[in-house]
């Protein structure tokens, strides 16, 4: 193993703003914001404030789910918060989520208007308020709250676990890939024996569970994240999450969900900002184009 025998714990930890790899420059051990900045807020009830990160689609997906199912109300503005940039800490953004983290949504609709904050407390939200993507039955809707909040719980040991020293940390840590890189592939486990004998996580309906947990997991094993983690995992034994995420992929709603507030990648891929169902066309169009 890697010596790191060379590192005693100081008796009272100290902030080091150097350290911390690829985002140091954004962490720190305190809340509340560093800069005014309001939010802008656009035409629609819905002021969606957010990444196409991980947490980010799972949102975006839902409200475009919901979009394709009729309900209007779901119409909504995207605005791209740059975390990279510290958009986070704006008071403004810190009023809607005073934990910093996006997604944030305001839904104008209410009187007083409602702040929703946590990517799993918003898709509750969003499902409720409409009536969609939460199973009606009352086991197949506890199954799925099962699944929700088995992801909100689970993925921290993906992305700030093994996702962090695996792709990201400054030192290579045998240690600390070892042991999230076990638990990555015993979470790929127990998603591979549930999506055995179910077409979803929740049975035989898709919900906000697999919108929870697709983004994450799905992009694992797609390869699409954490360099060549795919291959690391041996991903691609794990068939039966595999066949899920393709299934899941190859949804509109997805594939639309997947580009809004999305700030890297190929052009056509990217929406920065989502203001009206009409923004798609001209990616789609240039996506066209340069196929």
């Amino acid at each position: 193993m890697n010596d790191t025998s060379g590192y005693t714990p100081p008796a009272v930890w100290k902030w080091d703003k150097e350290n911390g790899g690829r985002f140091a420059s954004i962490n720190r051990p305190i809340a509340g914001p560093t800069h005014d900045k309001e939010l802008p807020v656009g035409k629609h009830p819905l002021q969606l404030y957010s990444l196409a990160t991980p947490n980010g689609v799972k949102v975006t997906v839902m409200l475009e789910e919901l979009l394709a199912l009729g309900h209007a109300g779901a119409e909504y503005d995207a605005w791209p918060i740059r975390i990279g940039n510290g958009d986070q800490f704006g008071s403004g953004f810190v009023g809607v989520n005073p934990n910093s983290k996006i997604p944030a949504l305001m839904d104008h609709s209410t009187s007083p208007p409602t702040r929703v904050f946590e990517s799993g407390s918003i898709l509750l939200y969003l499902a409720e308020k409409f009536g969609a993507f939460l199973p009606k039955d009352h086991g197949k809707r506890t199954e799925a709250l099962n699944w929700l909040f088995w992801q909100m719980g689970s993925a921290p040991y993906l992305g700030g676990g093994f996702g962090h020293f695996y792709a990201y940390a400054p030192l290579k840590i045998e240690y600390a890939i070892d042991r999230f890189a076990m638990e990555t592939k015993r979470q790929l486990d127990v998603l591979d024996r549930r999506l055995a004998d179910n077409e979803y996580m929740a049975g035989d309906e898709y919900s906000i569970a697999d919108m929870a947990i697709w983004p994450w997991y799905g992009n694992l094993v797609a390869g699409t994240i954490y360099n060549d983690s795919a291959t690391f995992l041996e991903a691609h034994s794990y068939t039966n999450v595999v066949r899920w995420q393709q299934q899941i992929a190859r949804r509109p709603a997805v594939i639309r969900g997947r580009m809004v507030n999305r700030l890297s990648g190929p052009e056509a891929e990217q929406l920065h900002e989502r203001h009206d169902a009409g923004d798609f066309e001209t990616r789609t169009q240039d996506k066209i184009a340069a196929e």
